[in-house]
């Protein structure tokens, strides 16, 4: 005798002996990988290590007066950068005389005024004269990161109160140039 099998028993047998679809055998995550670089500016390292601007003798040993020759090499800051948008200052005192403090005699000075220079940042490069009481050009700005050596120089020397004056005797006359590099808020 011939007994009936259900339709759904040999539709689940037909089914059982045919190879599985294909399905995923892997799977995919993804991970964000972040970080951040701050705002960064290093002003470098001064060339052959010598940060000093050696004049010499300031006056003419002939007339007591101010030398209209003076002048020093220029100092490289090499090695300077900033990772962003940045401001380079220049800012100076004026050179004056270290052990003589008091009020210089009639005809007389104690301080030599001077121009300092910072170029090779900015396209215009940042000055400030020791004479002025207002220096807009001491500070100058970019606007994208840079690297690159900065030239520091000086120049027009003069006397406080007039080429007219003599500067009085000291072993040591002083001043100071200070270069500053900053990122831009």
């Amino acid at each position: 005798m011939f007994k009936a099998t259900p339709l759904f028993a040999v539709a689940a047998a037909a089914l059982a002996a045919t190879p599985a679809l294909a399905q995923s055998t892997s799977d995919t995550s993804e991970f964000a990988v972040i970080g951040n670089v701050p705002a960064l500016c290093s002003g470098g390292t001064i060339s052959g290590a010598n940060a000093t601007f050696d004049l010499g003798v300031l006056v003419n040993t002939s007339t007591g007066l101010l030398r209209t020759d003076l002048s020093a090499p220029s100092k490289v800051i090499t090695g300077s950068f900033c990772s962003a948008r940045s401001t380079i200052n220049v800012d100076a005192d004026a050179m004056t005389a270290q052990t003589f403090t008091a009020t210089p005699p009639a005809g007389f000075s104690r301080t030599v005024n001077y121009v300092a220079t910072a170029s090779g940042w900015t396209i215009t490069p940042a000055s400030f004269d020791t004479a002025q009481a207002v220096n807009s050009a001491a500070t100058q700005s970019r606007d994208s990161a840079f690297t690159g050596d900065i030239t520091v120089a000086l120049s027009n020397f003069t006397t406080a109160g007039g080429n007219a004056l003599r500067l009085v005797a000291d072993p040591n006359y002083l001043g100071t140039v200070t270069v500053t590099l900053a990122a831009a808020e």
